[in-house]
């Protein structure tokens, strides 16, 4: 009985601290939209407009009334499921999500597969050839991969593998001038490559320096040299026992990593021209969208909670001591 008051009371104040961090997130994101020297009637008229038709726009969207009412209604409708209507986009703000959603979608699971994978591959040659040549060069290049912006890894990118070598196009989600019902899986992939692989470059180093310290710890341990006193090659001990005990903090780092590539992906959106979340967030900030904005803050807060969740209940399945711990 005691337990389950415990875990009442986490629960409850886990649900507390998510919707303290929405409201924060959301009540940041609306006063930089309304300290913003952007105008959003300009904006949408592109052009000069006459104070009384400024009034009637204004009527409209809500935007005579005083921000912390603009801001409480949001809340209330949001909490119904209606996050308003875009201004830039003319649509409600959940059709432009749900559209540019599946473009993100791709693009972080692809750059999430590709930074994992490569980075748990790089962590464990260069933790069982320590001090070597090979391990110094994965250690300098996590360094630098690290010290690299996104924007700048996507430039390169674009520099080398489109411009130079036109290996791959410069940028979009699919071939310009074509109507998506024509567009076939083959060459979304094709534009998805380069964005997905820079972005995903940007999350391999926390990810395989974490494995190779981890790897590290594991061979020199007392049963990894037991392993090999009873003839066991090295490759054979990691194989055997080391892989299975370094999986979980590599990929509890792979999901904490969620926030890092969505932020990253905002860069990778506008550098490739690639219209997903990252950018409808952009064209929402310079264009004063409010509501947009705000959907794409929302919802984007929600996806890195989960991916913070989904890695914290890892310890608990794969580690049953560190979920004691916890409990305790």
């Amino acid at each position: 009985m005691g337990q389950r008051v415990v875990y009442a009371r986490k629960t409850i104040w886990g649900l507390f601290k998510i919707l303290a961090l929405l409201f924060a997130v959301t009540g940041g994101a609306f006063m930089l939209v309304l300290f913003s020297p952007n105008d959003p009637v300009e904006s949408f008229l592109s052009k000069g407009v006459t104070t009384e038709r400024r009034a009637v726009i204004e009527r409209a969207w809500g935007l005579d009334r005083p921000p912390i009412e603009r801001y409480i209604i949001w809340v209330d409708h949001a909490s119904h499921g209606d996050l308003g209507e875009s201004i830039v986009y003319s649509q409600p703000v959940k059709t432009v999500i749900g559209t540019r959603m599946k473009a993100t979608l791709a693009l972080l699971g692809s750059a999430w597969v590709i930074s994992g994978v490569l980075g748990f591959v790089l962590g464990v040659f260069s933790g069982v050839y320590r001090g070597s040549f090979l391990d110094t060069c994965i250690k300098r290049f996590c360094l630098i991969l690290a010290s690299a912006p996104v924007f700048w890894l996507g430039l390169m990118a674009v520099m080398l593998f489109a411009v130079q070598l036109k290996l791959f196009p410069m940028g979009l989600a699919s071939p310009a001038g074509k109507v998506s019902a024509e567009v076939t899986i083959g060459e979304y992939l094709y534009h998805l490559i380069l964005p997905a692989f820079t972005l995903g470059l940007s999350g391999i180093s926390k990810i395989a320096l974490t494995t190779r310290a981890k790897m590290i710890d594991i061979i020199d341990s007392n049963y990894m040299n037991f392993a090999r006193a009873r003839g066991e090659t090295l490759w054979e001990t990691v194989r055997n026992h080391g892989l299975r005990n370094v999986i979980l903090p590599s990929l509890t780092v792979q999901f904490n990593s969620f926030n890092e590539i969505f932020s990253g992906s905002v860069l990778a959106e506008q550098v490739f021209s690639y219209p997903g979340l990252g950018q409808a967030a952009t064209t929402a900030g310079l264009n004063g969208d409010a509501n947009l904005l705000l959907g794409v803050t929302l919802v984007s807060t929600i996806f890195v909670v989960c991916g913070n969740l989904i890695a914290d209940s890892l310890y608990g399945l794969f580690d049953p001591q560190m979920k004691g711990g916890k409990n305790g």
